[in-house]
């Protein structure tokens, strides 16, 4: 129950498997589990923090159906590449067969502020900076094998998209250009999403940046980074350009642009796609999933149009 003087919940109401994963995880008892707080629900997951003596955490507790959307060995394995290289803070634990995951708690941290210019510089200096290391893992995200994935989950016959089969035969249309034109191959974030973008102070009252959040990184082209950046944020082409100037340091030539148009069209099928599966499970999103459909079919006539 939710102490609506504190903003309190109990232990027990982030779930007793989650309370023995703290237990032995900081060999503590239940009553040394104090101040739980639920944090904001993800799109995917749920998070409560805690405070183990005097230090906060936070524990990430798998939502519904996320068996199905994420491989957690596969999640573990990025994790112990990216350990120790600055890009964000180790897990304190980690459950490569179920996703529980504890993390230690940042203070006052904000999110990247999708139309301020000097957070997005920021950004994608940080992102730069991640692509520069060329980190590999032993396994790939699949753009278009995700979509058929995240398709053959739906229990129902077509999608709710009337137009669903055309969009996805102009979608799969681009795969042979994006192919031919990939430089590299490499460790790339995949959920690269303002919301995982983390500005936090320091103790000399400095502000860092870390990318959090690597539950769908893999081996892929990095600029998908980009794409999945300007969709989650329901850029509008004017805005999306922007970014990706300011990623390349106005330097990106057209067939690298519509190639990213191209990752954009893709993804946001992808996403859709997974929008139509979390609305069986009853988990709505409201008029993300749609806006992810119409950037499906939009992206696909940008990039066709700059490839003329």
């Amino acid at each position: 129950m939710i102490d609506k003087k504190t903003d309190y919940i109990t232990p027990d109401a982030m779930g007793g498997y989650a309370v023995e994963i703290i237990r032995k995880t900081f060999d503590v008892a239940s009553e040394e589990i104090k101040q739980v707080q639920v944090m904001k629900k993800g799109m995917t997951n749920r998070s409560f923090s805690f405070k183990i003596n005097s230090k906060r955490y936070i524990i990430r507790v798998p939502g519904e159906g996320t068996e199905n959307l994420i491989n957690r060995k596969n999640e573990a394995a990025v994790y112990h590449t990216i350990k120790g290289l600055g890009i964000c803070d180790d897990p304190v634990y980690i459950d490569p067969g179920n996703g529980y995951k504890i993390t230690s708690f940042l203070d006052n941290v904000r999110t990247c502020d999708i139309d301020n210019e000097d957070d997005l510089r920021r950004c994608m200096e940080k992102l730069r900076s991640f692509h520069s290391l060329k980190l590999t893992v032993p396994h790939t995200f699949d753009i278009w094998g995700q979509i058929q994935f995240y398709e053959s989950l739906w229990n129902k016959n077509s999608s709710e998209y009337p137009d669903y089969e055309e969009v996805k035969r102009s979608v799969f249309s681009m795969k042979d250009f994006v192919d031919t034109n990939k430089e590299t191959f490499i460790l790339t974030h995949i959920d690269a999403v303002p919301d995982n973008f983390l500005f936090y102070h320091t103790k000399d009252n400095g502000e860092e940046l870390q990318l959090t959040d690597w539950e769908y990184a893999g081996m892929q082209d990095p600029h998908v980074d980009i794409a999945m950046f300007c969709i989650y944020s329901l850029y509008n082409k004017k805005q999306s350009d922007k970014l990706i100037d300011i990623y390349f340091d106005n330097k990106c030539d057209d067939p690298t642009r519509a190639k990213i148009y191209c990752y954009m069209s893709a993804s946001s099928l992808l996403w859709s796609n997974w929008c139509e599966y979390k609305k069986e499970l009853g988990v709505e999103f409201g008029e993300y999933g749609n806006s992810q459909y119409n950037y499906a079919r939009d992206y696909y006539s940008y990039a066709k149009e700059v490839l003329k």
